[in-house]
């Protein structure tokens, strides 16, 4: 090291996706592909028929890619950041799953959050709870 260089050390970040973590950043993966392709060619095709259905559904696949990024990225910041977006993503779920329910009409066609996921085996609403409890879990290992 010359004398004009600073010594930088920084922390390594924490592992996110370690053990089961693995299987939520696939999960998640596979929520990103579903939800942006399907909601990429319904806005592309039909956009004039269920527009808020499907601009939810993009907005779900952004929130899942977000997700499935800060989980590969690891670090603590990271992890607050994925854990906020998890707590989105699940008042979206439950929000738009009673939307539709109490209110079907202004829902022509269904989005990735309609009845709580239903068309996507309720993965919508358990992936966020499960991703949570494993976002929390990683905090106390850390912290001890």
């Amino acid at each position: 090291m010359t004398s004009g260089e600073a010594e930088v050390t920084t922390a390594p970040r924490t592992r996110l996706i370690g053990g089961p973590g693995i299987l939520l950043v696939w999960l998640y993966g596979v929520m990103v592909v579903g939800a942006v392709s399907r909601s990429a060619v319904q806005i592309a095709t039909q956009f004039d028929r269920a527009p808020l259905a499907y601009t939810l559904s993009a907005l779900a696949g952004v929130v899942y890619g977000f997700i499935t990024y800060s989980l590969v990225r690891g670090g603590e910041r990271a992890r607050r950041a994925a854990f906020v977006c998890c707590a989105v993503e699940l008042a979206g779920v439950l929000g738009v799953g009673a939307w539709t329910l109490a209110e079907p009409s202004a829902f022509p066609d269904s989005t990735v959050w309609s009845d709580f996921g239903m068309g996507y085996l309720f993965i919508p609403v358990l992936l966020p709870l499960t991703a949570m409890y494993w976002l929390r879990k990683a905090r106390g290992a850390r912290t001890g």
